[in-house]
C-alpha cells in the first residue's frame, strides 16, 4: 500500500508555512528511482516460471475435471437411491465438499511455501492431488461396502480440495512477479491455458470412454480408468516439479548463494502469512477479490464443469454429445487465450474483465435459449457465446488478481481471497443450479444464476483500479530491456533550467 501523502495528512496551514520541509518529506517517502532499483527480466527465467506454473496447473485440473465429467456415473455407483435427481445432487454435493477445504489448503500451504520453499510445496500439492485422485479410482462401489463407499469418496475429495488450495495463489503470484510490467497479462494467461488444457485432457478421456463403453461397463469399471490414469500422470508432474530450480528469491531468503538473474532478484519472498493482518488491514481489497473471483468462478464452473451434465441430465442428450461440443469450445478458447492476455496488456484489465462480465449479463439467456434448441449448431453457438465471455476473464484474471495486493501480503491474501470465494461460489455452482432446476422446473435457471453473478462482477470491476503496465504494489518496476530501464530513470530526471 502506498505511503500516505504528508501534505494531505497535515494541517494545510502548516504546509503553507513550511513548504520546503514538506517537499523534503515527500522526497524521502517517494525517492527517485535508481537504475539498480529497476528489474530487467531474463526472458528465459520468465518462460521457465510460466512453464512450471502452467504445467502444474494443467495436471491439477485434469485430476479435478474428471470428477465433474463423470458426475452422473459416479452418482449411480456411490449413491444408488433410485432417484436420478437425488443421485446427481449427492454427486455434486461431494464435488462441492472439496471446495470447503480449499481455504484451509490456502492458509496451510501459503505460509509453508515461505518456510520450506516453493519447489517443495508445489511437489507436495502434486503428490496429494495424485494420491487423492488415484485412490478414488480404487474405492469399492456402494453395492460392495455400502455407505463406506460414499465416506471414502468424500474423504479423498477433501484431500483433492486441500491440495488445490495451495495451487492458484502461489502459481499466479509466481508468474506475476516474474513477468515484465508491460506483458504480465500475456504471461499470466498461460496459467489459465494450463487450466483449460487439464479440462480438455479430462474431457477427451471421458468422451472416449463414453464412446467405447456402454452404460453397464462404465458403471462397472470404466469410470475408474481416468482416476487411475492420475497415478502415472502425478509421477510425471512430480518429476517435472522436482526438476525445477528453487526460486532464486527463496534461496536469497535462506541466505544461500543464488546465481540469479535480475528478474529473480526483483521477486520479494518475505510474506509471513499473517492472516490477522490481512483481514484487519486489507479487508476492502479482500472483499473486492472475493466478488471478482465469485463472479468468475460461477460462470467458469457453469460452463466448463456443469454444462455436459446439463445437456445429458436436463436436456436428454448423450454424455458424449455434450462433452464433444464442450471439448471443441475449450480447444478454441485455448487457441485465443494468450491473445486475450495481450489485449489486456494493451487496453487494460478493466475493459477486458468488464467485457466478460457484461457478456454473461446480456448473453446468458440468449445462449441458453439456443442451447435448448435441438441440433449441434445452435448448441455450439450458444456455448461459444458463453465461452467468448468467459475467455475475457480467463485471459485477464491471473494478471489482475495478484496486482490487487502489496508484495508483502500478496501470496497469503490471494490464497485466502481466491479459495474462500471458490469454496463458497465455485464448487457449489453445479449443486445450486441442479437444486434450482429441481425446485423451479425451469431449464433456464443456469442463465439466471450466471446473470446474477455477472451483475456482482460488473460492480466489482467498476470498483477496482487499473493495474495494466504498472509495477505491482510493493515491487519495483519490471522491464524487458536495459534501454527501457534507462528511459524510466531518465523520465524522472528534471529538465535542465537555463
Amino acid at each position: 500500500m502506498a505511503a500516505p501523502d504528508p501534505q494531505q495528512a497535515a494541517d494545510p496551514a502548516a504546509v503553507k508555512r513550511h513548504p520546503a520541509l514538506f517537499r523534503a518529506i515527500r522526497k524521502r517517502q517517494n525517492p527517485r528511482l535508481r537504475r539498480t532499483d529497476i528489474t530487467v527480466t531474463d526472458d528465459a527465467a520468465v518462460k521457465r516460471a510460466v512453464k512450471a506454473a502452467s504445467l502444474g496447473n494443467a495436471m491439477e485440473w485434469f485430476d479435478f475435471g474428471i470428477y465433474s465429467y463423470l458426475a452422473v456415473t459416479i452418482g449411480h455407483v456411490f449413491f444408488p437411491s433410485g432417484n436420478d435427481t437425488t443421485q446427481l445432487l449427492s454427486s455434486f454435493a461431494t464435488f462441492a465438499v472439496a471446495f470447503l477445504v480449499r481455504p484451509l489448503g490456502g492458509m496451510f500451504f501459503g505460509p509453508m511455501g515461505d518456510k520450506v520453499g516453493r519447489k517443495k510445496v508445489l511437489a507436495l500439492t502434486m503428490i496429494l492431488m495424485a494420491v487423492g485422485t488415484f485412490a478414488i479410482g480404487l474405492i469399492p462401489s456402494h453395492d460392495t461396502i455400502g455407505v463406506w463407499a460414499a465416506v471414502l469418496l468424500i474423504f479423498f475429495r477433501m484431500l483433492q480440495g486441500f491440495s488445490t488450495g495451495g495451487e492458484y495463489g502461489g502459481a499466479s503470484t509466481f508468474i506475476a512477479e516474474y513477468a515484465p510490467d508491460k506483458r504480465r497479462g500475456f504471461f499470466g494467461s498461460f496459467l489459465e491455458f494450463g487450466t483449460l488444457a487439464g479440462y480438455v485432457g479430462a474431457a477427451g478421456l471421458v468422451t472416449a470412454l463414453y464412446a467405447l463403453l456402454n452404460d453397464a461397463q462404465m458403471e462397472a469399471w470404466g469410470w475408474r480408468i481416468p482416476f487411475l490414469v492420475a497415478g502415472p500422470l502425478g509421477l510425471v508432474g512430480l518429476y517435472l516439479r522436482l526438476k525445477l530450480d528453487e526460486t532464486p528469491a527463496f534461496q536469497k531468503l535462506e541466505g544461500g548463494t543464488a546465481h540469479a538473474s535480475e528478474a529473480a532478484d526483483g521477486v520479494e519472498a518475505t510474506a509471513k502469512g499473517d492472516l490477522a493482518k490481512i483481514f484487519r488491514q486489507y479487508w476492502p481489497t479482500l472483499i473486492l477479490c472475493i466478488c471478482l473471483v465469485g463472479a468468475y468462478n460461477i460462470t467458469d464452473y457453469m460452463l466448463l464443469s456443469y454444462m455436459p451434465t446439463y445437456l445429458s441430465d436436463e436436456l436428454g442428450y448423450s454424455e458424449t454429445h455434450g462433452l464433444l461440443i464442450l471439448l471443441a469450445v475449450m480447444v478454441f478458447l485455448m487457441a485465443i487465450i494468450s491473445q486475450v492476455g495481450k489485449l489486456s496488456d494493451r487496453f487494460g484489465r478493466k475493459p477486458l474483465l468488464m467485457t466478460g462480465m457484461l457478456g454473461f449479463l446480456f448473453l446468458s439467456l440468449p445462449a441458453f435459449l439456443l442451447i435448448r434448441v435441438d441440433g449441434i449448431l445452435p448448441i455450439t453457438i450458444g456455448m461459444l457465446m458463453l465461452g467468448l465471455s468467459l475467455v475475457c476473464m480467463l485471459g485477464t484474471m491471473s494478471a489482475a488478481l495478484p496486482a490487487l495486493f502489496p508484495t508483502n501480503v500478496r501470496y497469503g491474501s490471494l490464497s485466502v481471497g481466491y479459495n474462500l470465494s471458490a469454496s463458497i461460489f465455485g464448487g457449489t455452482t453445479p449443486l445450486v443450479i441442479t437444486a434450482l432446476i429441481s425446485w423451479t422446473g425451469s431449464n433456464l435457471m443456469p442463465a439466471y444464476y450466471a446473470m446474477a453473478a455477472a451483475l456482482i462482477g460488473v460492480i466489482a470491476v467498476a470498483c477496482m483500479k487499473e493495474t495494466a503496465q504498472q509495477p505491482l504494489i510493493g515491487s519495483p518496476p519490471s522491464v524487458e530491456t536495459d534501454e527501457e530501464a534507462a528511459e524510466l530513470v531518465q523520465a524522472q530526471s528534471p529538465e535542465p533550467k537555463f
